[in-house]
């Protein structure tokens, strides 16, 4: 039997969502649309649902928009039907049904990341462990302590130690064999980098070693190292080095190729940080196309650092890149179409209302409350009384009614920033709303059962109307009494 689904919205969405979903190609008796009663589907409540949906419903379940903010488990429980959190956007609909039915599962990933903390010698250990924390935060699996050359690292051990009380994965990075052997010795996890020549030195621990060739380049004597650790049963990990562009990029992917060709089973790490911090291009597209190479060629393990100020975001990047991959692997598809998470300066589909919906928007406008939408002909703003559009934000100031509102001139001239800057850049734009960056920036927590408090510009406006009355009150106070003391004295 066919799932039965129904979708609740409102008067100005009702006939744009029932085109969305006719355009998704359901059976046409295994849906409906039901308008809730209310203008706009996102005030919809759990008590105006419950008071105009009569049970039983009929249906698998019930998709609400996303930006409604409703105890939906109580709905769920109230008609006995699951209740779920649609897109925020009718026109993102096909993309939410585009994987089974529902949003893409992105949970999952088969790519651990190691974190390189690369100063730590000059850290204290509370700040290495807060670093640590910063980058496990952001999806790092194992924290990598760098060392350094000529630099002193006497409280190495204490670092590893504190590391792993707090629970973490650790591994010592380092060209010093003595501090390789500090660190398997003090409990690391792994060590980088051994060679064919340098096993000898998580022996007796259960560290794991990370194995590259010797000399740079030659992958013969990586062969060698990972054949000599499998005849002395020493879990590894094989990394044939990534080079970066002009200085064996290329030949240095085909080593990785080459490797997984001779040995099929190795586990393999790629360090990124020679691409995505020796490259002056936004480091998340090079990370995607890196991962997919992971991907491709099974990688399990990158190495990642983030010291260039272009790469401040490059764990969040790789967590992401992971988990696109995993899901695009896992439906054998291409990494296209599970969302906008990695798409931080463009959207697939900048725009959810085309120039003609939002004028049909405007018309239907019975307030004086400013309304802003961002479209493919540029920034729009409407109310009761005007509609105007405009590239230029500047351009649309003689249009607004604000001269004696500052704080809502204020609110405004910020809205329309962000709308500008998102339509110059075909990015989605939302009132009220932050500019969703993908990975590039921390997301808002929202409260899914409540909708934001009013903003400070509008506390602002609410506190100086106040204060208005209370002065015009005075006023009136002070010349009643003044003609009440003029009549006695007359």
């Amino acid at each position: 039997m066919a799932e039965k689904l129904l979708f609740l919205t409102g008067h100005l969405a009702e006939h744009r969502l029932t085109a969305q979903v006719a355009g998704l190609g359901l059976a046409d008796d295994s849906w409906r649309v039901v308008n809730i009663g209310v203008k706009v589907a996102a005030l919809m409540t759990e008590a105006i649902v419950t008071k105009r949906l009569s049970k039983p419903l009929g249906v698998n379940r019930v998709i609400v928009p996303g930006r409604t903010r409703m105890d939906l488990d109580k709905l769920s429980s109230h008609y006995g039907v699951p209740f779920e959190r649609g897109p925020d956007e009718v026109i993102d609909i096909p993309q939410y049904f585009g994987h089974d039915g529902g949003p893409p599962d992105l949970s999952q990933y088969d790519v651990r990341i190691f974190a390189e903390i690369i100063e730590a010698p000059t850290l204290t250990v509370d700040d290495i462990v807060a670093r640590a924390k910063g980058h496990a935060a952001a999806g790092a699996d194992v924290i990598d302590i760098g060392c350094q050359p000529d630099t002193r690292f006497a409280h190495l051990e204490e670092a590893i130690m504190a590391l792993k009380a707090e629970g973490m994965r650790v591994s010592v990075d380092s060209g010093d064999v003595a501090e390789l052997e500090r660190g398997a010795k003090a409990g690391a996890d792994f060590v980088l980098s051994l060679d064919e020549t340098t096993l000898d030195v998580v022996a007796g621990t259960d560290c794991v070693p990370v194995l590259v060739p010797k000399p740079h380049g030659d992958l013969a004597s990586l062969l060698r190292a990972i054949d000599l650790a499998n005849e002395r049963g020493i879990t590894h990990i094989a990394d044939p080095i990534l080079d970066p562009i002009h200085f064996g990029f290329m030949p240095s992917l085909e080593r990785y190729a080459e490797l997984r060709r001779k040995r099929p089973d190795v586990e393999i790490l790629m360090g990124t940080g020679n691409l995505t911090e020796l490259t002056d291009a936004d480091s998340l597209g090079v990370t995607a196309a890196l991962m997919g190479i992971c991907s491709e060629l099974k990688i399990g393990n990158v190495l990642v650092v983030q010291v260039s100020p272009h790469t401040r975001r490059t764990i969040e990047e790789h967590d992401g890149a992971r988990r696109l991959m995993y899901r695009a692997k896992a439906d054998d598809g291409l990494p296209k179409g599970y969302g906008d998470g990695l798409l931080s300066l463009h959207n697939l589909k900048p725009f959810t209302q085309t120039p003609d919906q939002i004028a049909e928007m405007a018309k239907a406008v019975r307030d004086l409350n400013y309304r802003i939408e961002a479209a493919g002909d540029g920034v729009h703003i409407y109310n009761r009384d005007m509609h105007a559009t405009a590239k230029d934000a500047f351009a649309l100031y003689p249009k607004l009614d604000v001269d004696d509102d500052s704080s809502h001139a204020f609110y405004l001239g910020y809205e329309l920033a962000k709308a500008e800057i998102a339509q110059a850049l075909g990015k989605r734009y939302v009132q009220d709303r932050p500019i969703d960056w993908g990975v590039s920036a921390d997301k808002l927590v929202e409260n899914k059962m409540r909708h934001a408090e009013e903003g400070a510009t509008l506390k602002a406006k609410r506190a100086k109307q106040a204060k208005e009355r209370h002065k015009r009150r005075l006023d009136d106070e002070a010349r009643a009494n003044k003609k009440q003391s003029d009549e006695k004295s007359e």
